[in-house]
């Protein structure tokens, strides 16, 4: 069996590490599963939800130049339904926008949707620092 970036196999987690789990699979070749690719919610510690021994789905995701298999848990199985009301947002009533162009989000219900929210807007913040600080380098002084 020859493992393809989008197969999904049985395998057995082999080790576990604070950036993820590896996992044997089938004809003796292992993968990793990074953290982010364990479960649909945020993960803090990996033990909290794979042990040693456990037989695990898995996806292939990726397949380096060097031949290290990149594996995903949450993308071999369907993603859980999304709470009701928790669709994107609508606009107005008839269409308009007004002169916004977007309504205001709705609030995230849960913890791990304000902390998704906020590490995203802490990251764009983050960048347009950095944009600033490189431009204002490159003009030498001048002012």
């Amino acid at each position: 069996m020859e493992f393809g970036v989008g197969s999904v196999v049985e395998g057995k987690v082999t080790g576990i590490t604070k950036f993820g789990a590896f996992v044997a699979l089938p004809e003796g070749k292992s993968g990793l599963v990074h953290i982010s690719e364990i479960a649909y919610s945020y993960v803090n510690d990996v033990k909290d939800h794979l042990k040693e021994g456990q037989e695990v789905k898995v996806k292939v995701i990726g397949i380096d130049e060097n031949g290290r298999i990149n594996l995903s848990i949450k993308k071999a199985m369907d993603p859980p339904p999304r709470p009701a009301g928790q669709g994107r947002p609508m606009g107005r009533p008839g269409g308009s926008q007004g002169f916004r162009g977007k309504s205001a989000p709705a609030e995230p219900a849960t913890f791990e949707d304000r902390l998704k929210q906020f590490m995203a807007a802490s990251d764009s913040k983050l960048s347009e620092m950095r944009q600033a600080e490189r431009r204002n380098s490159r003009r030498g002084g001048r002012k």
